[in-house]
């Protein structure tokens, strides 16, 4: 896995947020309320504690998150939410997954596939590319101004992470699935600043785009998918050149 590449696609993707923060805010907002209609303690219900984290490193506004709670435990969604996976290939034979959020299965559908076969890419079944990702919970935490790296590495293992990596700004600390609620909410306790804590799809091999033509339409595919206001996530084996 590359780390160094994952931490500069997030700061990019920051950096965008800042012009369409409100967007963002609503696709979070909408997993906190999903996740709330099953309890609106964080407590003791581990999916909305990992939305409320995921919010928390997008600088999401606390009175925004308790809005998203109430709406879910009061019962004001009635919306009829299913979360839907879908996965195919981009250009170059690029592994994409698309995670969505929807209350119109046919819509979503005919958008992702218009998307990518708009940029050379061809949608598949389920399971024609999950099979090249392994899923991990990754907490990433800046290095600048950041914890000391051993007592991190240490507070990290102990709490149940797999692994811990320093990469060039920034360092890497992965889970399983089970153990991110538990790793997540010791390094709160302790303080830590997260930039990033997420259940993530980690690519097993990486495919390298050199040709900038082809690396500007699997971008233009991908920002698409961004937009869309049904895709939650996106995640990629591509190794895409830094843009401009």
């Amino acid at each position: 896995m590359s780390g160094h590449s994952k931490w500069a696609n997030i700061k990019h993707r920051k950096g965008k947020a800042d012009a369409a923060r409100g967007k963002i805010f609503t696709k979070i907002g909408r997993e906190i309320t999903l996740a709330a209609k099953n309890g609106g303690d964080p407590a003791t219900n581990y999916k909305l504690a990992d939305a409320i984290a995921k919010a928390k490193a997008n600088n999401m506004p606390n009175d925004t998150v308790q809005r998203a709670i109430k709406k879910g435990v009061g019962g004001l969604d009635d919306s009829n939410y299913e979360e839907i996976q879908y996965e195919g290939y981009g250009m170059n034979g690029v592994a994409v997954i698309v995670s969505a959020l929807t209350d119109n299965r046919n819509r979503t559908g005919s958008e992702v596939r218009y998307k990518f076969d708009k940029y050379g890419g061809n949608l598949g079944a389920q399971g024609s590319v999950s099979f090249m990702f392994d899923r991990k919970g990754l907490i990433i935490v800046e290095k600048e101004n950041g914890p000391d790296e051993e007592n991190l590495m240490m507070t990290a293992l102990e709490a149940g992470a797999d692994d811990f990596v320093a990469e060039e700004d920034s360092y890497e600390i992965l889970t399983s699935p089970e153990a991110f609620s538990q790793v997540r909410h010791t390094l709160e306790e302790a303080g830590i600043e997260m930039v990033d804590a997420e259940i993530t799809m980690i690519p097993q091999t990486y495919v390298s785009i050199t040709d900038p033509e082809v690396a500007a339409k699997i971008n233009k595919m991908l920002e698409m998918l961004e937009d869309d206001d049904d895709v939650q996530n996106i995640w990629h084996n591509a190794e895409l050149p830094e843009e401009e």
